[in-house]
């Protein structure tokens, strides 16, 4: 990647993985999916969306996967089910979470999805490393 496309990257996500989001532009303008990957190196998310029934296939829900770019979705608001922007607020206990800015301006907070918690790859363990570097500096 050139210099100048790595200037043209996002520097602070609000979009996660597991987000309820409404595609603003394109073709699936006005669709909503669930975004299923981040691919923070190119600006792009990967939406998985359900399509109806057309011409090139029968009746039924089918799951595209369709990868667009991160400027062409939007975070639906909890509340109310409309597009909005995603500001960070800190509560009064200090915790920080996710609220929803734009139509209102009623500031619902967004949860955080809960696939977030769950991981695909295993992280290796500090513990195998800490012992190997014990053992050689002994």
């Amino acid at each position: 990647m050139g210099w100048k496309a790595a200037e043209k990257l996002i520097r602070h996500w609000k979009i996660l993985r597991g987000d309820n989001v409404m595609i603003t532009r394109d073709i699936d303008k006005g669709e909503t999916g669930i975004i299923k990957r981040v691919i923070r190196s190119q600006n792009y998310v990967i939406v998985k969306k359900h399509i109806k029934q057309g011409k090139g296939h029968e009746g039924g829900i089918f799951t595209v996967e369709a990868p667009l770019h991160a400027s062409n979705v939007q975070v639906l608001d909890p509340v109310i089910g409309y597009p909005c922007k995603v500001g960070v607020k800190y509560l009064e206990d200090g915790t920080k979470v996710r609220v929803s800015r734009g139509i209102g301006e009623l500031g619902s907070i967004v949860p955080r999805p809960k696939i977030l918690k769950i991981r695909t790859i295993s992280r290796p363990t500090i513990c195998k490393y800490l012992t190997s570097l014990c053992f050689f500096l002994v």
